[in-house]
């Protein structure tokens, strides 16, 4: 069962959100390749509010990103030592309404011992199944290649993300983002994270139309839970101006593992680029030993 104080940190976090709240993405992350333990539970809650944003929707018909709280509870489950499997919820409250938007699954591939290492590596396939409230496109997939380098003191991530819609006026985006965080104690790292969506691939959008946005990030543990918070600026007159993102994530305890130890990746910076309003390991005979 979630500890109380999951239950009173995300409570919490909606209170905070909720007096502005209606579209930015339900999940605004850069993944780390870092995964679940073999047999291990974990969940996190994205939790995102436009507090200035567009005030059109994207399409007829669609969310008004302005005053828009978004977000998705996230379950995960680490299959082998290189492969996570993951459950989305999505949703968002627009105008005082609670709308689902359907649901996504997602399967990780990434080098084992990801955390370990000082160069690392992974590839996310994610499923979507859109409401029409949220995408004129039914299904979609999202391809997102995982790059990164760290030290002690730094660590460096890429995700060049090809985002693909499928149906009438179906298109292939390119949505790179990235991190750059330092280190400063345990479970403690500040930084800035940037994520664009740069249109079609082989026919991009003029730069204004564009979407480009840096946050600045903070990450740290409260007790068991893991909390990141961050607030965006949008580059563009494109882009949503200011964004805020909250997410709480908890690492439920390994099956034979003593109470207190976890084996838990560090499960914060883990996710999809701005879309719409921002909108473990693989077996590789040459991964680096």
């Amino acid at each position: 069962m979630l500890p109380y104080r999951f239950g009173r940190a995300l409570l919490l976090a909606l209170l905070l959100l909720w007096p502005f709240a209606a579209h930015a993405t339900d999940e605004i992350q850069v993944y780390n390749a870092e995964i679940a333990a073999v047999g291990q539970w974990t969940i996190q809650q994205h939790l995102n509010y436009g507090f200035i944003a567009r005030k059109e929707p994207d399409f007829p018909g669609g969310l008004v990103p302005n005053h828009a709280l978004n977000g998705t509870p996230e379950f995960a489950y680490g299959m082998t030592d290189w492969w996570e499997l993951g459950f989305y919820l999505p949703f968002a409250v627009s105008e005082g309404q609670l709308l689902s938007n359907g649901a996504k699954l997602r399967s990780l591939f990434v080098v084992p011992n990801a955390e370990k290492r000082d160069f690392f590596y992974g590839v996310n396939f994610e499923f979507s199944y859109n409401m029409p409230r949220f995408s004129q496109q039914i299904y979609a997939m999202e391809i997102r290649p995982i790059i990164g380098w760290r030290n002690k003191d730094w660590e460096f991530i890429i995700n060049p993300i090809v985002d693909a819609s499928f149906g009438s006026g179906g298109e292939t985006d390119f949505a790179p983002a990235a991190r750059l965080a330092r280190k400063l104690g345990e479970d403690f790292f500040v930084g800035a994270e940037y994520y664009s969506d740069l249109g079609q691939i082989g026919h991009f959008l003029p730069l204004q139309e564009q979407q480009h946005a840096l946050f600045a990030v903070t990450d740290f543990k409260v007790g068991v839970i893991d909390v990141e918070l961050g607030l965006g600026y949008g580059l563009t007159s494109s882009s949503d101006r200011l964004v805020a993102k909250t997410i709480l994530g908890y690492a439920f305890p390994v099956p034979g593992a003593g109470k207190d130890d976890r084996a838990a990746p560090r499960i914060l910076s883990k996710g999809p680029a701005v879309r719409g309003s921002y909108n473990g390991s693989v077996p590789d005979p040459l991964a680096m030993r």
